[in-house]
């Protein structure tokens, strides 16, 4: 079977992670071309992933380079008219999440994947993807726990990494748009339903750059669903220790909790300090897996014509719940969560 020629659009921090994954981790994909507005990034594509053929324009890439499909890793902002473009160039299409940063440009998505239903489209919700939290959700579907009826999620950026977030606050969308997207998304995957009603709120106590951003630090909000479960969402920019990702789905018989402590590995440091077990510092050593898997997910969809498991609605819901929690935090009340 022939490998799946892919080009890559966005070569920053996450980027890199998935260049990287599709050049030499994944067998039966072929890195053949790669897109970025910033020159360093081609030279990287040239000199780290053996990428000759660069372009600083997306739509020139579509149209000149021989490939299958696109991976659009780019600001979340363009991904919506990214999707839209190579779908219609006859490319099959991953796509990091968010889906939009907008409802109406997740419907430009929606409408693109619905015009070419021979096209593989793919959205990149990684956590699904990670080994514990996919066990989870076979535990749950054998019964493990009974009927999972409550989320509890918990997602923190490390304190090490605040100045960047202080300085993309009044652009990123809030809190809850730019942090809870894959909680949401676990959230709806668990318990099997869609949130209908939202409250939320925030808090600052130590940044007050956020505030004066019109954002927080820290962010909580409740979810009410429509099969009568329970979430319930944290998420922040402060922890001390590292990253900070954690998540408790609460059934009927029992519960499953998945990494109560952001472990780096198994090892335990005995010294002056005490007994000390190091943590992750960040997302891509975290989900460096998850990352991969899902790729290679994509490919695998791609050579042999399956439809991945997430879907371009996925996407719009996630984006509505989003903003409905935005909606809820400066509201200060309780919002109703359309569709």
């Amino acid at each position: 079977m022939k490998k799946i020629k892919v080009g890559i659009a966005g070569l920053g921090r996450l980027g890199k992670v998935h260049a990287e994954n599709l050049a030499f981790k994944i067998p039966n994909a072929e890195l053949t071309a790669a897109c970025s507005i910033m020159p360093a990034e081609l030279d990287y594509a040239k000199e780290v992933l053996g990428v000759e053929d660069v372009y600083s324009d997306y739509r020139e890439m579509l149209a000149k380079a021989d490939i299958d499909a696109v991976a659009i890793v780019t600001t979340s902002g363009e991904h919506c008219w990214q999707i839209e473009a190579a779908l219609d160039a006859g490319k099959h299409v991953f796509s990091d999440k968010p889906l939009g940063v907008n409802v109406e440009e997740c419907r430009i998505a929606e409408k693109a994947v619905e015009r070419h239903p021979e096209l593989a489209f793919f959205l990149g919700f990684m956590r699904r993807f990670d080994p514990s939290y996919a066990y989870a959700k076979k535990k749950i579907e054998e019964g493990a726990i009974g009927t999972p009826y409550m989320v509890k999620a918990t997602g923190i950026d490390p304190e090490a990494l605040v100045d960047g977030a202080i300085r993309f606050a009044a652009t990123s969308g809030g809190i809850f748009i730019d942090m809870a997207i894959h909680d949401i998304d676990l959230m709806r995957w668990f318990l099997g339903s869609d949130p209908v009603e939202v409250y939320a709120t925030g808090s600052t106590f130590k940044h007050p750059e956020f505030r004066e951003a019109g954002d927080d630090e820290t962010g909580v909000a409740m979810y009410k669903c429509e099969n009568g479960a329970v979430g319930f969402v944290h998420v922040g920019r402060t922890a001390p220790h590292g990253y900070h990702v954690e998540t408790e789905i609460i059934g009927t018989e029992g519960s499953i909790r998945v990494s109560p402590v952001p472990a780096k590995n198994l090892c335990m440091i005995y010294n002056n300090q005490g007994v000390v077990q190091e943590c992750v510092s960040g997302f891509p050593e975290r989900f460096a897996e998850s990352y991969r898997l899902e790729m290679e997910d994509f490919i695998n969809c791609v050579q042999n014509g399956v439809k991945p498991e997430v879907t371009v609605y996925d996407g719009t819901k996630s984006t509505q719940i989003g903003f409905a929690t935005t909606e809820a935090y400066r509201q200060g009340g309780i919002v109703k969560i359309e569709y």
